[in-house]
């Protein structure tokens, strides 16, 4: 992967290192930080201090996806989320913004006001539109894997074998996204969304096999429920246990690191990268 570069119109983005997204719930209801950057200003602020803590990428969502969780209307999604997007970019003109949804129209707006990459849990799935608006913008897009939808996606998800299953799901809808244009992708074999405990751990194990595809592994872990099960610790207790497992991810060759401590990461990335 070190030799892919990604050009955007707010930066380049190499992949020699791996990077840090930084996420900016604007939710009510998110599982870790719900509540807490509803406010624009709280969230613009928020933004802020994890670039300065060392994003390479910020992350803004307006809906929450946490298992469970109740879709959110189009009206609110924009409303949570485009003004944010627009002050970050008027304030710092060279970081990367992602936009986390899944519909079309909050992708484009998001693009129109800054943002470089869509970040769809639903790997392309939920809006057949998805994908032209990612071509007309030459956005990058990350391709993520979802068992259902977030409402019941942790009701007893099965597989067979579950890392041939998820590769096999990443193959095609990147091919599909790179038959339509699409030439900067990133996948990602979504922990949490619709996978056991056990699920969870060997997609962590296997990540090389996901490189394999041929672009950039995205991985977000950070104080998420299996951390939370194996070690009974709740979500405010899990820090550490979630830096442990995003070293892991990235000695198993995950290129981009979705997490809320920034801090922590960064220290990471920067000790990890003088063993890869």
């Amino acid at each position: 992967m070190s030799d892919i570069v990604y050009n955007f119109k707010s930066k380049q983005l190499e992949f020699n290192t791996p990077k840090i997204m930084g996420i900016v719930n604007v939710t009510p209801d998110s599982f870790s930080d719900g509540g807490k950057y509803l406010d624009t200003n709280q969230a613009i602020n928020h933004a802020l201090k994890l670039i300065d803590d060392g994003a390479d990428i910020i992350d803004v969502g307006g809906e929450s996806t946490r298992p469970g969780s109740e879709p959110v209307s189009l009206d609110e999604e924009l409303i949570r989320t485009i003004s944010v997007i627009k002050n970050i970019r008027s304030l710092r003109k060279d970081i990367l913004i992602s936009i986390d949804t899944t519909k079309s129209e909050v992708a484009k707006q998001a693009l129109d006001n800054g943002a470089d990459i869509i970040n769809d849990i639903s790997g392309l799935t939920f809006d057949e539109d998805m994908i032209n608006v990612a071509k007309s913008f030459d956005a990058g897009i990350i391709i993520m894997h979802i068992k259902g939808n977030p409402k019941t996606m942790q009701n007893s998800p099965f597989y067979l074998d579950v890392v041939d299953e998820i590769k096999e799901f990443l193959i095609t809808q990147s091919t599909k996204a790179k038959q339509n244009g699409i030439d900067k992708i990133i996948i990602d074999p979504g922990i949490g969304f619709g996978k056991s405990v056990d699920d969870n751990f060997k997609l962590i194990k296997q990540l090389n096999d996901f490189s394999d595809i041929g672009f950039p592994v995205m991985i977000g872990l950070s104080k998420k429920s299996f951390i939370g099960k194996t070690l009974d610790l709740n979500i405010e207790d899990r820090e550490i246990a979630t830096v442990i497992m995003e070293t892991i991810s990235v000695l198993n060759s995950a290129r981009i690191i979705r997490t809320h401590n920034v801090k922590y990461c960064t220290q990471m990335v920067k000790l990890a990268s003088h063993i890869l």
